[in-house]
């Protein structure tokens, strides 16, 4: 018995008569194509989304938005590999009817329309909100590092510039004593050529050493503690593993239902604290809901982020060692409730009204500013001084009354006006926080895995942010298309 064997490949042979043949009618192609037929670009606020009256016909903005999501739906996001999938790629040949622009023009859609991108990513998530997708009444927030287009070497902050600076003057005196030796043989023809040589080396190493210097004062200006040269906008950041990397910290809202992405932000602060309230408050907007409940890890357990969710009717479960903390927060009128004693209380900084507000109920003003940590300390010595608790004794007496801020942003200005507090207890619920992993991880693992989206294309906040847009808009169609179904979501879109 013979092998399987394939066609002759000098045999003449009839393919189907029609392009659409080639495609069948549960493909994801035909999702994409029927989903961005339906947009009106101009309204979304893309560019040349009209053809010109004069000149030469361009591509429309319909046939390359369809491109880059099947690009990123299917592990092809730089704009050269699209330019080569056009020409062999019967899916994208068909989506696009056999057009294949070059690379620059691919490559120039997406630069333009970065700021845009995201109004797809968001009327798709209204697309699925019609069908019932979003639960929206549990979410999870969390951050995941993706790397940028910047290198380590490239990337500095005051200590590795200091220690340069140092190695650099440790060189130049190394060669400074080598042409006091070669003085002593001034009548050498070869110590002279060698002496030029060194004196050049010394002149390189002096140009860095300056080019280091004027970095560190830059920095220093600007207040930043770290500067990248590629990429501005990156920042080095440390990983689960205890290594780093330079990258970009981008936040993400996941629907407990379907596993959904309602909202993201691409941000390059080195850390997740503060941003589950801004997160959470974004996702209520977007699933027009007043009340949500949202669960996180341990890197957003902060008494002032937790304060603020409550605040605005968001019920927040963070991961955390207690079973329960203790903070108060405003209220409209006065409580006739005294604040009880405390544990594992949390101070909550309110930056409308720089003041903060211990466990206690007690109001802060903000007192002293230490510049090598950056953070403001926060006291008041007639409501501390009388405290049973006396903050100000235990082993880290100033931690508990720290408020991180740049510099500049320090003032000893506040408004107590009108003030009321009301002491809660904040307990985490474990049955929830159980579902966080298997909510919220299962998209960045798609993402960086499946998707090949580990690693950023474009340079810079905005760019990266509109890059994000495509993917998280591609995840959501995958994933819609697998609850749905093609046909059904087709239909969907023909309605709406």
């Amino acid at each position: 018995m013979n092998f399987i064997k394939g066609a002759n490949r000098n045999q003449i042979i009839i393919f189907p008569e029609i392009m659409d043949d080639y495609i069948s009618e549960d493909n994801a192609v035909r999702v994409i194509d029927a989903y961005v037929e339906h947009l009106d670009l101009e309204y979304l606020g893309f560019t040349k989304a009209k053809p010109n009256n004069t000149g030469r016909p361009m591509y429309s903005a319909e046939d390359m938005l369809k491109l880059y999501i099947y690009g990123y739906m299917n592990r092809s996001r730089s704009s050269r590999r699209l330019e080569i999938e056009t020409k062999r790629n019967v899916e994208v040949i068909w989506l696009l009817r056999k057009l294949s622009p070059d690379h620059k023009t691919i490559s120039k859609f997406r630069k333009d329309n970065r700021k845009v991108l995201k109004n797809v990513f968001r009327d798709f998530v209204k697309l699925c909100m019609e069908l019932g997708l979003y639960g929206k009444e549990l979410i999870a927030v969390d951050g995941s590092r993706f790397q940028a287009v910047n290198s380590k070497e490239k990337n500095y902050n005051h200590e590795k510039l200091r220690n340069r600076i140092k190695r650099l003057d440790v060189k130049i005196n190394q060669y400074f004593e080598e042409l006091d030796i070669m003085d002593q043989e001034e009548n050498d023809e070869e110590v002279k050529v060698s002496k030029e040589k060194i004196n050049s080396i010394i002149n390189e190493l002096k140009e860095k050493k300056d080019k280091y210097q004027k970095m560190r004062e830059e920095m220093k200006a600007e207040g930043v503690k770290q500067k990248s040269l590629t990429d501005p906008d990156s920042r080095r950041m440390t990983t689960a593993h205890g290594g780093s990397m330079i990258a970009y910290n981008v936040q993400s809202v996941v629907d407990a239902e379907k596993k959904l992405v309602a909202e993201f932000e691409v941000t390059n602060a080195g850390n997740d604290k503060g941003q589950l309230s801004i997160m959470s408050k974004k996702a209520m907007e977007i699933l027009e809901v007043d009340h949500i409940t949202a669960i996180a890890d341990a890197g957003y357990n902060v008494g002032t982020d937790i304060g603020e969710c409550i605040l605005n009717n968001i019920e927040p479960h963070v991961s955390m060692k207690e079973e329960y903390i203790t903070i108060c927060i405003p209220v409209d009128e006065k409580d006739t409730n005294q604040p009880k004693e405390f544990e594992n209380g949390r101070l909550v900084y309110y930056k409308d009204r720089n003041l903060a507000i211990c466990p206690m109920g007690k109001v802060l003003s903000p007192m002293t500013y230490r510049k090598s940590r950056g953070v403001a300390i926060f006291a008041s010595a007639k409501a501390c001084n009388h405290c049973e608790h006396r903050c100000h004794k235990a082993k880290s007496p100033t931690k508990q009354h720290e408020v991180t801020m740049k510099q500049e942003a320090f003032s000893r200005e506040y408004d107590v006006s009108n003030l009321y507090v009301k002491q809660i207890q904040v307990k985490k619920d474990n049955k929830l926080l159980k579902r966080r992993k298997a909510t919220v991880e299962h998209p960045f693992g798609t993402i960086k895995r499946t998707m090949d989206s580990a690693y950023c294309l474009m340079k810079g906040l905005e760019s990266v942010q509109g890059e994000f847009s495509l993917t998280f808009l591609a995840y959501n169609l995958k994933r819609a298309i697998n609850i749905v179904g093609a046909k059904e979501l087709i239909e969907a879109m023909q309605m709406r």
